[in-house]
């Protein structure tokens, strides 16, 4: 049987494809809101494991589980912040006001804490998510509760304060730019 995409074609080879123009990137704020999304999905998931692991212990579920969530915070969360902290945070403490600021600097000090509850919970995520059963159910408890508790804390204040503080920066220095190319070409 043929296909009609293939037909006509050798197996593995494509006609190319026409030249499309370019889409604009998201918007930086968009991608951050999808990474908070994921993060609340991957904290439920967390206590979800937990309590899996008190039922069933170790199987097939809670390593997958375990992976993913150490895949997650290990990779996708760290650059996260990383953007925030580099492309977020500097300008709104240039130009932010008192409030905005005190937000900005306790965030800061949020994604320390946030990284030292990860490097207590991953070694037994890890654990977990090989095989083994050394884990102490009692301490990822507990860990799993400070770091989501804190990351509750840490997205809310994000979204309710921080982040429209940074989409009106960033929309009023866009607005400044366009202003200056627009004024610059009437010279």
């Amino acid at each position: 049987m043929t296909n009609k995409a293939t037909a006509g074609s050798q197996p593995g080879k494509r006609s190319p494809r026409p030249a499309r123009p370019a889409v604009p990137p998201m918007p930086l704020m968009d991608k951050l809101d999808g990474v908070h999304r994921k993060m609340m999905l991957m904290l439920e998931r967390l206590d979800s494991l937990v309590d899996h692991l008190e039922r069933e212990g170790v199987d097939a579920q809670a390593r997958s589980s375990a992976q993913a969530i150490c895949d997650f915070f290990a990779k996708s969360a760290r650059e996260h912040h990383a953007v925030e902290e580099s492309q977020v945070f500097p300008p709104l403490i240039r130009k932010g006001d008192e409030e905005t600021v005190h937000h900005v600097l306790r965030l800061q000090q949020d994604h320390g804490w946030l990284e030292e509850d990860w490097m207590e919970l991953e070694p037994q995520l890890q654990a977990v998510a090989h095989g083994y059963s050394w884990y102490d159910l009692t301490a990822l408890r507990y860990g799993a509760g400070v770091f989501s508790a804190l990351y509750h804390e840490h997205i809310a204040l994000e979204e309710a304060m921080v982040y429209p503080a940074a989409r009106k920066l960033m929309s009023d220095e866009t607005g400044s730019r366009d202003h200056r190319v627009a004024d610059s070409g009437k010279a």
